[in-house]
């Protein structure tokens, strides 16, 4: 029987033709010829290091590097044809560079494994992805940096257990996810046995401006640490802003009215003409499990596999791609909805309510002496008398609160003020308008670095 299978990189030892559905199910083409420029950049270093180990000519070598030249352009301008046989973005762009230079192509994968070129694919297209996103998320932090600076004399409820806790800065909210955003942002070979042949790995690693060659080429072309490392950076990510998306919705409802969401970042209702619906929060929260999801399946696909490289990894690309894309996508909504947020100031600070201030009266008694746990108590039952009265904390009457504890004096008025039990908490990290100020000048700086 002939050989049909000649045409493929792995044809030579097979006879017949491959399952049509097999063919389809092998195929990668759909989805990594997204990686069509990282190949090419690969290809062309790669070549360099052929010609300098003497395994083609320099004529060969320009040949080639021209070749490879005209199909970046045919990519660039769309026009490129993938072909039937064309399994994935390396085939097709080899079978291509055949058709331009005839002979001379076939040289080109001396001493490589698709293997190899597919981890090299990547990690050039992942670098140049986390670029963006890297530049995505400053973008975020110097708008949300901009508006706690702006909005730094703006006080609201802050709350635990989703019950108002204490008075503080809006900015202070703001300000909390940057900082996580900063954390997160900070986190962030042959086919088996290698090659034979005299490549000089040094010049591929400056060529395509990798900073270290790896060390065990079984290593190299069989881990995808760098992109479970990749998702579990973007899950992390996408955690952050799914828990900002979840408070400013609720911040957003008319039972809070702290927030109003621009029209360009909203939606309405089919059947209630009244709605405004907080639809990029909800679809930024709900990206984040699309991107768990992606991190959770990548894991179990390679919690099983025995060493090097096995087919199963190809199943890293698409969740990769779709990772990146989700990513980009919430990035810029999110920017955008923080950029035209309104916020009520007058109802922010309208929500603060005397109770918020209990554990400031167990201050009031600890500067008096009083330990903390028995101060703790002694509030706790001035706020019982109150709701016994079914009056506001700050209504009980020095009579009341000498009754609960002798040590309440006149000066115990001085509790009550909002402001002021804000601008105790001056300590770095705290919500006092020094506090956030200098908050705010880190990140600048910090932002600044980043970005110069």
């Amino acid at each position: 029987m002939a050989n049909t299978e000649g045409g493929k990189l792995w044809g030579g030892r097979f006879l017949g033709d491959t399952d049509p559905m097999m063919e389809k199910f092998n195929a990668s083409i759909a989805y990594d010829q997204r990686m069509w420029n990282a190949d090419i950049r690969g290809s062309k270093a790669y070549v360099k290091a052929l010609e300098k180990a003497k395994l083609v000519t320099t004529d060969e070598m320009n040949q080639i590097l021209h070749g490879l030249d005209q199909i970046c352009g045919e990519w660039s301008k769309g026009v490129f044809v993938i072909k039937p046989e064309d399994e994935d973005i390396h085939t097709a762009n080899e079978r291509r560079l055949k058709e331009l230079i005839s002979a001379p192509a076939g040289k080109l994968h001396t001493g490589r494994s698709r293997n190899d070129q597919v981890v090299t694919d990547m990690r050039l297209w992942l670098r140049d992805a986390i670029t963006t996103l890297t530049d995505n998320a400053l973008q975020l932090m110097s708008t949300m940096v901009e508006r706690a600076a702006a909005e730094i004399d703006v006080l609201f409820p802050g709350y635990t257990h989703m019950q108002r806790a204490q008075p503080i800065r809006w900015s202070h909210w703001i300000l909390r996810e940057d900082q996580l955003m900063r954390m997160i942002l900070a986190v962030f070979s042959g086919a088996i046995a290698g090659t034979p042949f005299d490549i000089d790995r040094e010049l591929l690693m400056r060529e395509l401006a990798f900073d270290g060659i790896s060390l065990n080429s079984m290593d190299a072309t069989g881990q995808r640490d760098f992109v479970a490392e990749f998702l579990f950076w973007a899950s992390l990510c996408l955690t952050h802003l799914s828990k900002m998306a979840e408070d400013l919705m609720l911040y957003s409802t008319k039972e809070f009215s702290f927030v109003s969401l621009s029209d360009a970042y909203s939606t309405g209702s089919s059947l209630m003409p009244q709605k405004k619906n907080a639809d990029s929060l909800e679809l930024i929260r709900s990206k984040a499990g699309r991107v768990f999801g992606n991190c959770a399946g990548f894991m179990m696909t390679l919690k099983g596999l025995p060493s090097t490289y096995n087919k199963d990894l190809q199943e890293d690309k698409e969740a990769m791609f779709d990772c990146y894309d989700t990513v980009h996508a919430v990035l810029q909504v999110t920017t955008g909805v923080m950029s035209t947020l309104k916020i009520n100031p007058s109802v922010m600070e309208a929500a603060l309510s005397p109770d918020m201030l209990a554990t400031d009266l167990a201050y009031y008694l600890v500067r008096k002496g009083v330990p903390f746990r028995e101060a703790h108590g002694i509030s706790g039952k001035a706020v019982f008398a109150a709701e016994s009265k079914n009056i506001a904390l700050n209504q009980l009457t020095l009579e009341d609160l000498s009754a609960v504890s002798p040590l309440f004096g006149g000066d115990v008025s001085s509790v009550w003020d909002y402001r002021s039990s804000v601008e105790q908490y001056s300590a770095p990290g705290g919500t006092a308008k020094s506090s956030v100020a200098a908050q705010v000048e880190q990140l600048r700086d910090w932002l600044q670095k980043r970005t110069l």
